[in-house]
C-alpha cells in the first residue's frame, strides 16, 4: 500500500506533469473505483489542473473553476504515468485499468488495481473535505505543527498496542503497515506496547523515529518517476516484508506476526528484548 512518502513522491511527480494543463477527459473503466456520481466525472472536463495536494494518503487534484479529483490508492492501486496515451477509449475487461485521465497534450496517467479486493477509491467533489476519509485524518506527522507534545497528548490514554495506533489514521495521517513496522523497529519498540504506557524519554525516542523515518523515506523517493516509487520503498524497508532476513542492525534475524489480512515484521533484540513475540496465527497451524 502507497503511503505518506509514496504519496507525496506521487504528489511532487503529479504537480510537475499536471499543474497548467487542461483535463480534457476521464475515462472510467471499472466503475467500482466511484464512490460520488454528483458531480460526474465528465465536471472535470475542460478544466486546467492548477494544484496537487496530499491529505494522509490522499492524493487531491485541484482544478481551476471546477471539483476536485480526490483519489486514495489502497492496498493494491497505483498511478501509471504515459507521455502519450493509448489511441481510442480503454475497452473494460479483466485487467487492472480502472479509470484514464487524458490532457490536452496526449500525456496522461491510468489509475490500476491489482487483485480481487476492489478499494481503489475516486471521488469528485467541490471540496476534499467532502470525502470522508479526508475528513476523519488526524494530523500530519511531518507538518510543521506537528511538535512533540502534540504527539505526546494524542498518545495519552491511548489504551491501544502502538502498531494499531500508528496505523490510525484519525491520529496520525499517512502512517501504514510498513512504516509503522519502520517507525517502532528504529525506536527500539515493540509493536504490542501500549500507547499510553510509554514515558517521556520513550515518547521522545518514538517522535524521534517517527518523523526521522517518514522524511528519510520522502527524501529517497523525492525526484523518482511514480513507476519506480515502489522498488525504491522496497529497497529503504530494514525490516517490513524481511521475514527471515538479518535485522541491519544487530544481525538477529526478522521475526514476522500473521493476522487475518495482513502481518507485521519485527527484531527481537532491537524490540523486544530477545523474546519473539506470540504469533496466534502460525500457532494454529502448527497443532
Amino acid at each position: 500500500m502507497p503511503e505518506l512518502p509514496e504519496v507525496e513522491a506521487l504528489k511532487d511527480f503529479l504537480t510537475e506533469h499536471l499543474v497548467g494543463h487542461e483535463i480534457v477527459r476521464v475515462l472510467p473503466v471499472a466503475i467500482s473505483v466511484l464512490k460520488t456520481y454528483d458531480p460526474p466525472l465528465s465536471a472535470l472536463e475542460g478544466h486546467e489542473v492548477t494544484a496537487v495536494r496530499r491529505y494522509g494518503k490522499f492524493l487531491d487534484v485541484t482544478t481551476a473553476d471546477g471539483p476536485h479529483f480526490v483519489t486514495h490508492l489502497a492496498r493494491a492501486g497505483w498511478l501509471h504515468w504515459k507521455d502519450r496515451l493509448p489511441d481510442g477509449p480503454p475497452r473494460p475487461g479483466k485487467g487492472p485499468l480502472a479509470l484514464r485521465v487524458a490532457l490536452e497534450t496526449g500525456a496522461g496517467f491510468d489509475l490500476t488495481e491489482a487483485g480481487t479486493q476492489k478499494r481503489l477509491a475516486v471521488y469528485v467533489v467541490g471540496d476534499p473535505q467532502e470525502v470522508p476519509g479526508v475528513a476523519r485524518l488526524g494530523p500530519d506527522p511531518l507538518a510543521d505543527d506537528f511538535d512533540e507534545q502534540r504527539f505526546a497528548e494524542l498518545l495519552a490514554g491511548e489504551r491501544r498496542q502502538l502498531k494499531g495506533a500508528l496505523r490510525d489514521q484519525s491520529l496520525i495521517a499517512g502512517v501504514g503497515n510498513a512504516y509503522s513496522d519502520e517507525i517502532l523497529h528504529v525506536a527500539k519498540m515493540s509493536p504490542f506496547k501500549l500507547a499510553a504506557s510509554l514515558n517521556a524519554e520513550e515518547t521522545h525516542r518514538l517522535y524521534e523515529a517517527l518523523r526521522d523515518t517518514l522524511t528519510e523515506a520522502v527524501e529517497r523517493s523525492r525526484g523518482v518517476a511514480a513507476g519506480r516509487l515502489k522498488a525504491e520503498k522496497k529497497s529503504g524497508l530494514r525490516v517490513h516484508g524481511r521475514t527471515g532476513e538479518p535485522c541491519p542492525v544487530c544481525g538477529d534475524t526478522v521475526r514476522e506476526v500473521s493476522f487475518s489480512d495482513s502481518s507485521l515484521q519485527y527484531c527481537p533484540t532491537c524490540q523486544t528484548g530477545g523474546k519473539p513475540l506470540a504469533d496466534r496465527r502460525m500457532s494454529r497451524l502448527l497443532k
